[in-house]
């Protein structure tokens, strides 16, 4: 299904529960740096299912089957999408008698700190995995072995899912995050809320330390944050079931 803005095009999925029993809320899937609808894997479907309400999964500009990106990111990349490209978006496609559950995924997840600080209303509760809310030498580290893993076609992989987007979404991506304007990058001011959060991370996560938990925690008084042992970058396809089970526990409270 396609989304049509200002100048772009965003291409989306609507997911239909198993057995529809909450019909008042829709989980909005937003996903990584690098990702795309097809990247959530089979996540979406299997969460919807247990939960029992409708899900809307898109693909970012620049990423997927949506527009080519249409300006050079720079450091507000993430405030872009979070405030200029997701409320039109959300607007459009989630009707005003439903409230948002967002699943955020890495990039995803600090897009959704950012628009919940905006628009707490709309949002039932909000589930983050590898959110990034400061630049750390960790997650500048991390990078490196990703461009080089690309430069060998290592990542050819990408191709799949953002055809003759995939270099400068790639580039776009690692270029940024090591770009001297985003060194002291940090929302910590620009995000918090009373919403019900639950905020998870792998231990093993190559791009970011516990320290991204301990901050995003002492701006949501109604969060709870979550470790994983043995858990990388990936928590939703490296440890599914789990993350799954937390989320139900984390939604049934809701009620």
């Amino acid at each position: 299904m396609r989304f049509l803005g200002e100048n772009i095009e965003l291409n989306y999925k609507e997911i239909v529960p198993a057995d529809l029993r909450n019909d008042s809320v829709i989980a909005l899937f937003i996903h990584e740096a690098l990702g795309s609808i097809g990247q959530w894997k089979s996540f979406p479907q299997q969460l919807c299912d247990e939960l029992g309400v409708r899900g809307i999964v898109y693909d970012r500009q620049g990423h997927g089957k949506s527009s080519k990106f249409s300006s050079e990111r720079n450091e507000r990349y993430l405030h872009n999408y979070a405030l200029d490209e997701l409320p039109p978006f959300a607007d459009s496609v989630i009707p005003d008698d439903k409230k948002i559950l967002l699943i955020g995924h890495s990039d995803g997840g600090t897009i959704s700190l950012l628009f919940d600080h905006i628009f707490p209303s709309k949002i039932v509760g909000m589930v983050t995995m590898a959110a990034h809310v400061i630049n750390e030498p960790e997650t500048i580290a991390g990078i490196q072995p990703a461009v080089d893993a690309y430069k060998l076609g290592k990542l050819d992989g990408l191709k799949k899912y953002h055809s003759d987007k995939t270099e400068d979404l790639f580039y776009a991506w690692a270029n940024i995050w090591r770009d001297e304007r985003f060194v002291d990058w940090d929302i910590t001011e620009e995000i918090g809320s009373n919403t019900p959060g639950l905020f998870i991370q792998g231990k093993e996560d190559q791009y970011g330390t516990p320290k991204q938990l301990e901050l995003i925690k002492t701006c949501f008084p109604n969060g709870k944050t979550l470790l994983m042992e043995d858990c990388g970058h990936h928590p939703h396809l490296e440890k599914g079931n789990r993350v799954i089970a937390e989320i139900r526990q984390f939604f049934t409270a809701l009620d």
